[in-house]
């Protein structure tokens, strides 16, 4: 399958090599430019909705009776201190889409959680599969008890490729904060967190965070009473995802 790629996205990779200072002032300069429109050798595509020259998340709305929808304030909070912290524009929410949404390739990042079903038709398989070899990235959140229908779906993906699990020293872990490896926000089942990885010709396409509960860590402190110290781990691993994605080589 030839790969198709955004001039937007391919921009953003290249800002993988800049100096931090220096990084959060081109990627301004990229998403002014990339929210104009991009030519694609696909379906037609719309600018997106979030306004010109900001980021944010495209949240995805997945068949399957799982709470696509959970932890509504997590992505909002992380795109505020994206924002603050890093000085790059964000919008103020999250957009909502689904793998057959026209507007889904104006989104390079794309954010799935829930505790319960993913089940993704085969036309949707084969929709996120040109979205990932098109340059997108996915950040899977398990928020207890998704791991199972997760793994099932992306066998289905991609049968000829694994989940990797990632040791401490990847570098997603130290992209903006340096962080000693996946925080652990809720115990579930005691298991530690792992965070592992999809790549497609030396790309992370997919990050799955598990045993880990991220998002919950990122909702307003009075959703779950999480301590200053756990929330802040969540916020810094949630901008470390979002650098990562945007700059990886």
């Amino acid at each position: 399958m030839s790969t198709v790629e955004s001039p937007r996205w391919s921009g953003w990779r290249r800002l993988g090599a800049r100096p931090r200072p220096v990084m959060a002032a081109l990627l301004a300069v990229v998403l002014t430019v990339g929210a104009v429109g991009s030519s694609w050798a696909g379906p037609s595509v719309s600018s997106a909705p979030a306004g010109q020259g900001v980021f944010t998340i495209a949240r995805l709305r997945y068949p399957g009776g799982g709470d696509w929808y959970g932890d509504p304030s997590s992505l909002p909070n992380l795109l505020a201190q994206l924002q603050r912290r890093c000085g790059i524009p964000c919008a103020e929410h999250d957009v909502v889409v689904t793998l057959d949404s026209e507007e889904l390739y104006a989104h390079p990042f794309l954010y799935a959680t829930g505790h319960g079903v993913i089940d993704l038709s085969e036309e949707d398989l084969a929709r996120l599969r040109r979205y990932l070899e098109a340059g997108g990235f996915l950040w899977v959140d398990d928020n207890y008890g998704f791991d199972t229908s997760f793994r099932a779906m992306v066998s289905r993906l991609y049968p000829d490729r694994q989940l990797v699990p990632l040791g401490s020293d990847h570098p997603i872990y130290r992209s903006w904060y340096d962080l000693p490896g996946l925080p652990k926000v809720h115990e579930h089942d005691g298991d530690p967190a792992q965070g592992f990885a999809l790549f497609l010709d030396g790309r992370m396409a997919i990050f799955y965070s598990w045993s880990s509960d991220i998002g919950d860590g990122l909702e307003d402190p009075q959703v779950h009473g999480d301590p200053p110290q756990v929330r802040e781990a969540a916020m810094q691993m949630g901008i470390n995802v979002c650098i990562w994605a945007l700059t990886q080589p």
